[in-house]
């Protein structure tokens, strides 16, 4: 069982980290980013320079205090990078993301092997931690279209983990939390307390997701032991000291959307799409015809929930078999039905504004329970088989069914040798020109949407052709006036009334206007692409420029 313990940890952080290390690299055509790491790894890396700097601030909304947002990864990465001076991008794309997914499958198996005293359950949930996936590669190969569909019925799987850190440092904290947890039970020590309480009480601040789910759980769990309430309350005063610590002036961004998901999982091309019972579920809803508007909806809902559980559905046994006899489940067993519950549930009625699909990271969390559990299910099936050859039947078929979608995203999305978002020589050559300059604000063209969408499609794109992202803060280490429209929507800002003030400096002919605007906005210094200009002359804006090369022209406010 070592041998097996070792490997599936090792073939699980490798198989992790390679959604990540290639990213962030130089290459001959300039910086490459793979998967989501061209717009949200850019964006930690804005906000890690920034805290790195001791500035609370929006990176990419110049002069606005940082809300709505839970900092505590990017400020672990900010300390690393203070006291070890290694440089931001390669902390947050080559060293953190190993550490994290080793850390990740250590815990579990440790907490697994604390909880249930099992080998055989701390290896199997181990496994499904790291390689637990969707059915979305079975809808993929019956349509043509090789092994992926990891996101098909919307949720990300195990194996994308690190490309959304926080989730995955949380889970570290969660489980590290568990552990100490656990040992508190047994024998009462105040080390135990204080370092459970800690991690778990710390975890709001990392992920907002997995604080409410985890304090909800650790709740539900007093129903079973009474001792853990304590727990339950040092934590939630940790997590509300850090909440209104960190998140002074912030507002509440869920709204009240019942089903969105199981709609666009219909709907959307990029998704399941299934556009006839798409057109059947909401037309029954316009219409209020309920006797087929529910069943629609339920049949739906089934599709979500066991496509994107996959094999992991073998918790159910391990579940039924303590709902039969309630006796048999203990307080990790309602700590994590809890959370698979609450996590499928909160999505489904629950949008976050500005950013509606976010409110899936929530049951993110669903599955890594449900990780858990059905490796505790797994030794229990396997107890039922009467020869080696149902176990060795058993054991093919589950592997062969869970592990496809981490093969087929690896291959199709991060293996890949050209990537599908850049920044060329040129711009990081002007960006940290800019990054030695003395501090102030960088104003820049806004975001050209239509631009990006008549773009070539031969990868790698420009990121300023990508999507709105924080490149220019991020490399730059400046806050920008505005930029990465994507992350001001999911923190509550109002950037289009901004955006419309830019657009009013750019387009202007009257003197006074645009010089007020530089003036009343602290603009110290201007960041164009090639081809961007404002409509009056360099002299008549007051900027004189600094750099110049094939790509970039920097201007400095006089």
């Amino acid at each position: 069982m070592k041998i097996k313990k070792i490997l599936v940890i090792v073939l699980g952080t490798i198989s992790w980290s390679l959604t990540m290390v290639k990213s962030g690299l130089i290459y001959p055509f300039g910086m490459g980013f793979w998967g989501a790491n061209g717009h949200d790894g850019v964006w930690h890396i804005a906000l890690i320079n920034s805290l790195a700097k001791g500035f609370f601030n929006m990176p990419v909304f110049a002069g606005e205090i940082l809300k709505n947002y839970h900092i505590g990864f990017d400020f672990l990465v900010a300390f690393l990078h203070k006291i070890t001076l290694i440089p931001v991008v390669t902390l947050y794309f080559q060293i953190v993301p190993p550490i994290l997914a080793f850390l990740v499958g250590v815990l579990t198996y440790k907490f697994v092997l604390e909880w249930r005293k099992s080998e055989k359950a701390a290896f199997w949930s181990t496994f499904f931690v790291y390689f637990g996936a969707s059915f979305g590669w079975i809808i993929n190969l019956l349509r043509g279209k090789g092994m992926g569909g990891e996101s098909m019925f919307w949720s990300q799987q195990g194996i994308s983990s690190l490309i959304n850190p926080p989730f995955a440092l949380s889970l570290a904290m969660i489980l590290a939390g568990l552990i100490f947890l656990l040992k508190l039970l047994k024998k009462f020590s105040w080390t135990s307390f204080i370092f459970a309480t800690l991690f778990l009480g710390l975890t709001f601040e990392v992920k907002v997701y997995a604080g409410i789910l985890l304090l909800g759980g650790l709740l539900v769990a007093t129903l079973k032991n009474r001792k853990i309430f304590w727990i339950f309350l040092s934590a939630l005063t940790i997590s509300l000291i850090l909440f209104f610590a960190f998140n002074r002036g912030g507002t509440t961004l869920l709204v009240f959307k019942p089903f969105w998901f199981l709609e666009t999982m219909m709907g959307l091309s990029d998704r399941l799409y299934w556009p006839r019972f798409y057109s059947a579920m909401t037309n029954y809803k316009l219409g209020r015809v309920w006797l087929k508007e529910i069943p629609a909806y339920l049949v739906a809902f089934a599709i979500f929930y066991v496509g994107n559980m996959g094999t992991r559905l073998i918790k159910g046994f391990a579940v039924w078999k303590r709902v039969k006899d309630i006796k048999l489940a203990d307080s990790m067993d309602f700590f994590f039905a809890s959370i698979i519950v609450a996590g499928t549930v909160i999505p489904m009625f629950f949008l976050q504004e500005g950013t509606p699909w976010n409110t899936i990271q929530f049951f993110y969390y669903s599955l890594f329970a449900a990780s858990i559990l059905a490796g505790v299910a797994m030794p229990e099936i396997l107890a039922l088989m009467k020869t080696k050859i149902q176990t060795a039947i058993l054991v093919t078929g589950v592997v062969l069914l869970t592990i496809p979608t981490t093969i087929g995203t690896l291959v199709e999305v991060y293996l890949p040798i050209r990537p599908p978002a850049k920044i060329s020589n040129e711009e990081l050559s002007a960006l940290n020109f800019l990054a030695k300059q003395k501090e102030g604000t960088v104003l820049t063209y806004p975001f050209d949407r239509l631009a990006a969408q008549n773009a070539v499609a031969n990868p790698p794109r420009p990121l300023y052709l990508y999507e709105s992202t924080a490149y220019v803060s991020a490399f730059s280490g400046k806050p920008v006036f505005l930029e990465d429209e994507v992350n001001l929507d999911i923190t509550g800002c109002d950037w289009r009334a901004r955006r419309k003030l830019v657009e009013e400096f750019y387009a202007s002919q009257d003197h006074a206007l645009v010089g007020s605007f530089l003036k009343k906005n602290n603009i110290n210094y201007v960041y164009w692409l090639k081809g961007q200009r404002a409509t009056l002359g360099e002299s008549q804006l007051g900027i004189k420029k600094i750099f110049e090369n094939n790509a970039v022209d920097i201007f400095k406010v006089e």
